[in-house]
């Protein structure tokens, strides 16, 4: 460890950004009026024809209310949680007294099912009361307790009230309890992080070194040897069989020897998150390495072009450099949430724009894809190329959903991006005393405290599907501070001008730094050129050798069936000609399309026989390509990212 100072700079907090974006606004307005409702009545099973939840039954069972069993997955209580703060970034942005009533009484319900010594999981209080604690890598008691940790925070945050502050410190007391490196404690970790970083975020609310060192703990003995692995002991101690490779728990080695991203996805970028917490509050120089290596293995070999992770349906996982598959890649909506709070929390360590480079090329494509434009159906799995017709058939395809779902049995990830998107200002700025970074171009506004004077940042542009952007500084008197704004990775060429003279901003990793005395109404303007880009791959990723992809600004975009016929695999387009781009205002909520030229096999022309020597000839088609969150939106058809080359 070292006394380098890795905090730089901090999130401007949720309720001093507002947001008013022709492209975001639209999401924010869908959380308010669509998807909260949505969601609390799958919750309470009010959605027919969708997987029923019981997950508000199950509390009730467990408070007393009703009699019964609990239904679902052992985690299900996690799915209210994440609604939960959802629910609770929404009031931040915007107080509203019915859905306050209603977290209310949810808090009074959990605070019932909470039992004398703080334990909270309806599982195991309705279940199977002899079996707490003992199953740490499989059981999810301590993955829950985080996301209600997480959903406390913002509830608080929101309003004030601390009662659910109350309940999540008895939970944390009692975990503290039971597990430690103490005589009579269980020496274990969770085998599904997450409570690590919600630790994190506890410990910034209530001070309490007990939070701190409680996350600590868990980071500290994963994958450790005492002299046996905590999981064979906890096997052993079950009577069931030990595992040989602890790699899906990322607990194959200690944290301190890992240089791969391993296993289960989701797992893995929570827990990358909660060490980046870590290391920024302990000034631990050594965990930040790890962090920063574990991040490159990630984006550099085990990323897909949407900022999708996770390749394998397999224990829904990380699998070797550069397995990338298309047809059937996995790539979790919240395996995506999950990357874009690893990608926030690094930047703010190093203030490097290659981390909100991955942050906006995930939020834009990996993650938004997982919900329908009406917010009422989603994506457990994105895979980057949908045959239907195979898919529906394919036993080694069953994952493929060629159409969003209105709700899921394991319904994790539509809670997840639900609170991600009502979250999103707190992404899009940071700042210390003396620099201010916009890190998205999203329209808006946010105060902030430059200096000793407030100041205000306003944001206006019709990004992603302009470059033009337009800043205006608002300060109660002449202030000097930084404002660093990113140059996206995509951009070739820009022009930056104050006031409209041009200017040449130095760059620190990827910001354009401007540093001067800043007056009211001072105008800064970035045109970021935008044209349509093709993409190739790394070529040991073999499913795409050949092929293209295409992206204008932070966007990537597909083909589908309905815009160019069936077969998308027999397209082949030149690299070479000038894409054209479209508005469409009517389309898909308002996009732009990218418009070319491509060749195709002459349908008239094609021998009858499966195999034959006979080359068929090719003719011209027209083709169009869409955004890639928006494909699957018009029903059922194929689609692909990757395109054949000419």
């Amino acid at each position: 460890m070292n006394n380098t100072t890795l905090n730089q700079i901090h999130p401007i907090k949720l309720d001093n950004v507002t947001i008013q974006d022709a492209f975001w606004t639209k999401w924010q307005r869908l959380i308010k009026e669509s998807i909260i409702p949505y969601q609390w009545r799958a919750l309470n099973d009010q959605i027919p024809g969708a997987e029923p939840s019981r997950t508000i039954t199950n509390f009730e069972i467990a408070a007393g209310r009703v009699e019964g069993k609990h239904y679902g997955m052992v985690f299900q209580d996690s799915d209210l949680y994440k609604w939960m703060e959802t629910v609770a970034f929404s009031l931040q942005l915007e107080r509203d007294p019915e859905w306050e009533s209603i977290m209310d009484q949810v808090v009074e319900l959990i605070g019932e099912a909470q039992e004398e010594d703080g334990y909270l999981n309806t599982y195991f209080t309705v279940n199977h009361p002899d079996k707490k604690w003992t199953n740490l890598k499989d059981d999810h008691e301590l993955y829950c307790i985080g996301h209600l940790i997480e959903a406390a925070v913002a509830y608080y945050q929101a309003t004030g009230k601390d009662q659910i502050i109350a309940i999540v410190n008895r939970a944390v007391d009692h975990i503290a309890e039971v597990i430690g490196n103490g005589e009579g404690q269980i020496a274990g970790y969770p085998g599904h992080p997450e409570i690590e970083l919600a630790l994190m975020k506890l410990y910034r609310v209530t001070n309490d070194d007990k939070h701190l060192q409680l996350c600590r703990f868990f980071i500290e003995e994963r994958g450790k040897r005492n002299p046996q692995h905590f999981f064979d002991e906890e096997c052993k101690a079950r009577g069931v069989e030990t595992g040989k490779d602890y790699t899906y728990y990322q607990a194959h080695k200690p944290i301190h020897e890992q240089t791969t991203a391993e296993g289960h996805a989701v797992r893995a970028v929570y827990l990358y998150s909660g060490m980046a917490d870590l290391a920024t509050e302990l000034q631990d120089q050594d965990l930040l390495d790890i962090s920063r290596t574990l991040w490159e293995n990630t984006v550099n070999k085990r990323m897909y072009i949407t900022g999708g992770i996770g390749s394998s349906s397999f224990e829904e996982r990380f699998t070797v450099d550069y397995d990338l598959p298309n047809d059937r890649a996995y790539t979790e909506t919240c395996a995506s949430v999950a990357m874009i709070m690893w990608a926030q929390r690094m930047v703010q360590i190093e203030a490097d724009a290659d981390y909100t480079d991955v942050l906006e090329r995930v939020l834009y494509n990996g993650a938004l894809s997982g919900i329908a434009l009406d917010g009422q159906s989603y994506f457990y799995v994105n895979p980057l190329e949908v045959w239907p017709h195979t898919a529906n058939y394919r036993q080694d395809m069953d994952t493929i959903m060629p159409v969003r779902q209105p709700w899921f049995g394991c319904a994790c990830c539509p809670p997840n991006i639900a609170r991600l998107l009502a979250s999103l200002g707190q992404y899009v700025y940071s700042a210390n005393e003396e620099e201010l970074y916009v890190h998205l171009y999203i329209s808006g506004e946010t105060e902030c405290v430059m200096n000793g004077s407030t100041t205000k940042v306003m944001q206006q542009s019709n990004y992603p599907w302009d470059g033009n952007i337009d800043v205006e500084i608002a300060t109660e008197q002449p202030n000097s501070f930084t404002l660093a704004l990113r140059l996206p990775g995509w951009c070739r060429n820009y022009d930056l001008r104050v006031n409209g003279e041009s200017i040449a901003a130095p760059m620190e990793k990827g910001y354009l730094i401007i540093n001067r005395v800043w007056n009211q109404g001072d105008q800064i303007t970035l045109a970021l050129d935008m044209p349509v880009e093709v993409v190739r791959s790394h070529p040991n990723v073999r499913a795409n050798a050949g092929k293209i992809a295409l992206q204008r600004g932070p966007i990537v975009y597909c083909l589908e069936e309905k815009d160019n016929g069936a077969n998308l695999q027999d397209l082949q387009v030149d690299s070479n000609q000038i894409f054209k781009i479209k508005k469409e205002d009517e389309l898909l909520g308002g996009v732009v399309v990218v418009e070319g030229i491509g060749k195709q096999t002459d349908q008239r022309e094609i021998p009858s026989t499966l195999y034959s020597t006979v080359k068929a000839p090719l003719v011209e088609k027209e083709i169009r390509a869409i955004p890639y969150y928006a494909w699957s939106n018009r029903g059922e058809n194929e689609m692909t990212v990757w395109i054949r080359e000419a």
